[in-house]
């Protein structure tokens, strides 16, 4: 840098960070450094774990309300990950890691199979698919023999007829590898609202792996273009997914791997434990080549432990979740801010990379975690309420919403992830989170486009033109913080005004405040 010399100003976060305060993000604040670069010069790559790469660095949290087959799509599709959640049978997590992986479009539907000798005596059958596929065995992995719309079964009088009797047989599909580009132009070609997408399964034919809608054409093309997506080896999107740490996980991570599952997190609200590192040991003695995020963590005494295990990545945060109630319960957890710091710092020793897990609300975090040693975010409300989150929308006090509830709330334990708190066994049930709702978020596609966008402009202010350089103007001492008074925090955002609307990016929902 041209210019004046330094001048000792703010604070270097190694003594920030070690004055006996557990700091959140909106505690800290960074002094802005020096420009020399555009906005579009900043990179985002980074990776998730010590093999696994990304374009972009965000990863959907294994949540039930959050992550499952169409959120992990569309997240490989932009460049980051999903972590498919492990509250269902392992036959069915096994089964939205194989949805997810093989397509090539962000968008995932439900499809539903019936065999020639079924009947179809409820239009429930259909859920929310425009037609049900007929294989010869009415299961996923079965040869497509045709399809039934629902408006032809509509008319039909006697809703008993097995659908043999009435189906289409013609099997116009398009191959699942094609890019959206091509699928576009079949649909608008040979005026269809929809095609199913199969890929070859050798003598067992083609399988039903997606289908695409002309409406789907239409959302996409309304969207920010797309940066690179997250591929594998063979050119399938990145897929994650969660386990826990009983013995029965071992059966579930089997069915995973082979769905072709990516990168495997397991999940504990305190990662710190016998069953987690014997987990560890497993888990990379018998697949070596899968890598393995532990967790979660904040403290380098924890990080040691996983890391000298075998761990491949490290999940931070314990009890900053807008859903977690884990430090007021039982009062262990550390503020987000210090507890990336401090894991990162002794994880980076040993090149593993952190994800800043929790606490995410606005592009500022993102660019604080970041910056603060992580190399990813995970993120659950940040995503909950969006078009790619699982559940149905409803509408609450005119508001548009979407259910959100934390993997520690009673709901979700009597679905299974008390495991996560070691509480499976337990007679009594303590809950570390609560249910709630969130607001209609839109599309991912682009909620988090415009979010990145904001995260580059944070870097270009910090000085940092990617990541890794964030990481090394913090250790340097070049970069430097300071605490913020509630006073502060106050005047850091909106105030002073009668009532006012907030919206993040054009395109996006607008929030009103105050009154009207």
């Amino acid at each position: 840098m041209d210019g004046a010399p330094m001048i000792e100003d703010g604070f270097p976060a190694v003594k920030l960070f070690n004055q006996g305060y557990s700091y959140t993000y909106d505690d800290v604040i960074f002094l802005p450094h020096y420009i020399d670069f555009a906005t579009d010069a900043v990179s985002l790559s980074t990776k998730l774990t010590r093999n696994v790469e990304l374009s972009t660095p965000c990863v959907a949290s294994p949540m039930d309300t959050v992550t499952e087959s169409s959120m992990a799509a569309a997240m490989a599709a932009l460049g980051g990950i999903g972590i498919i959640h492990s509250n269902i049978p392992a036959s069915d997590q096994a089964t939205l890691v194989r949805q997810a992986k093989y397509h090539k479009i962000p968008f995932t539907h439900e499809i539903i199979f019936k065999s020639p000798l079924d009947s179809i005596l409820s239009a429930d059958e259909f859920s929310s698919s425009p037609c049900i596929f007929v294989t010869e065995s009415g299961r996923e992995n079965s040869n497509l023999v045709g399809r039934v719309h629902k408006s032809d079964w509509e008319k039909l009088t006697n809703k008993e007829t097995r659908i043999s009797q009435y189906m289409k047989t013609s099997r116009l599909s398009y191959p699942a590898s094609c890019s959206f580009e091509e699928i576009a132009g079949y649909l608008a070609k040979e005026r269809l609202d929809f095609v199913p997408l199969v890929r070859y399964n050798g003598e067992s034919g083609d399988d039903v792996a997606n289908l695409v809608t002309s409406d789907d054409v239409e959302r996409i093309k309304g969207f920010p273009k797309l940066g690179l997506p997250s591929l594998d080896s063979n050119g399938d999107l990145l897929v994650g997914a969660s386990i826990g740490t009983r013995e029965s996980d071992k059966e579930r991570l089997e069915h995973l791997v082979k769905a072709g599952v990516n990168v495997v997190v397991l999940d504990s609200s305190q990662g710190n434990s016998i069953y987690q590192i014997e987990m560890i040991k497993y888990v990379k003695n018998k697949y070596p080549n899968l890598d393995l995020i532990g967790g979660n963590v904040v403290t380098q005494y924890q990080a040691q432990n996983l890391i000298h295990a075998g761990v491949d990545g490290l999940r931070v945060g314990m009890g900053s979740g807008s859903i977690c109630t884990t430090q007021e319960v039982c009062a262990v957890g550390r503020g987000q801010a210090t507890a990336v710091y401090k894991v990162a710092s002794i994880a980076a020793q040993s090149g593993v990379p952190v994800i800043a897990d929790g606490g995410i609300s606005n592009s500022g975090h993102i660019v604080k975690a970041l910056t603060l040693g992580a190399s990813t975010v995970m993120m659950g409300s940040f995503l909950a309420g969006s078009n790619e989150a699982p559940g149905t929308y409803e509408y609450q006090n005119g508001q548009r919403v979407k259910k959100y509830r934390g993997m520690g709330s009673l709901e979700a334990m009597t679905k299974g992830s008390d495991a996560r708190y070691l509480g499976d066994k337990e007679k009594l049930k303590i809950s570390q989170g609560v249910s709630g709702a969130v607001k209609d978020k839109g599309s991912i596609l682009k909620l988090i486009p415009y979010t990145m966008q904001a995260v580059k402009q944070g870097l270009q202010d910090l000085g940092a033109s990617s990541v890794q350089s964030a990481h090394d103007l913090l250790k340097s001492g070049v970069l430097r913080l300071e605490v913020r008074t509630g006073a502060a925090q106050a005047e850091g955002g909106v105030h002073g005004l009668f009532n006012y609307e907030k919206k993040s990016f054009e395109g996006g929902l607008v929030t009103t405040y105050g009154k009207n």
